[in-house]
């Protein structure tokens, strides 16, 4: 199995594409889908933390995961108010009485994502040291 390649490698493009523009999108449809069906919004936050761990595969380790993943929650959650706000719709889920505490709560949960995906590369691709002195002789 081979490990996904590191997002600080990916070139600018991409970069902007995975770590902004599809975190904004998938928030502003969860956003949309909020107005619509509790079980559709839930089950796009279970997918929206799937994704936030395997964007921490991107990262060396869990310390880079986590940045990742807080500032992409940040931007999921700020683009699924925005949307919601826009929609005018009446939200199947209850939010919290400050509804930008939600953003802060996709962050934090957006960081703990990354930093589980982040911590999972290491895990699963890093090649331990003694085997490396090994592979060196």
């Amino acid at each position: 199995m081979h490990a996904p390649p590191l997002f600080r490698d990916r070139p600018r493009s991409a970069q902007i594409v995975l770590g902004g523009l599809i975190p904004a999108a998938f928030g502003a449809a969860c956003g949309l889908v909020l107005g619509v069906s509790a079980t559709a919004y839930w089950a796009m936050q279970i997918i929206a933390l799937i994704g936030g761990i395997l964007a921490g595969l991107e990262h060396r380790d869990g310390w880079e995961g986590a940045d990742r993943g807080l500032a992409g929650g940040a931007i999921f959650g700020t683009a699924l108010l925005v949307a919601h706000a826009i929609a005018g719709t009446h939200a199947k889920v209850k939010l919290p009485g400050f509804e930008p505490a939600l953003a802060v709560a996709t962050a934090i949960i957006g960081m703990f994502a990354g930093a589980l995906g982040g911590r999972l590369r290491r895990v699963l691709f890093e090649v331990p040291a003694d085997e490396r002195v090994e592979q060196a002789a």
